[in-house]
């Protein structure tokens, strides 16, 4: 989610130097560790309020596919 209240949280794309890697989810709960394995990040839980939510680690955004995340749950 990108950060409504610009706290610092949320990364702020730099056009040319930001990764622009997008993936599409099924799913508003998402984690994310880097994919590098050991080079990755620390695995961190990220949840979609409304369309998308960008890593504050490696800015990969996660997008939720077409009629998916009408999950719900605790």
């Amino acid at each position: 989610m990108r950060d409504p209240n610009m706290t610092g949280y949320a990364p702020q794309p730099i056009a040319g130097i930001t990764p622009s890697d997008q993936i599409a989810v099924t799913s508003r709960v998402v984690t994310c560790d880097g994919g590098g394995g050991a080079l990755g990040h620390p695995a961190v839980a990220l949840r979609i309020e409304a369309h998308s939510v960008t890593c504050p680690y490696c800015s990969r955004t996660f997008v939720l596919a077409e009629g998916a995340g009408d999950d719900t749950g605790h």
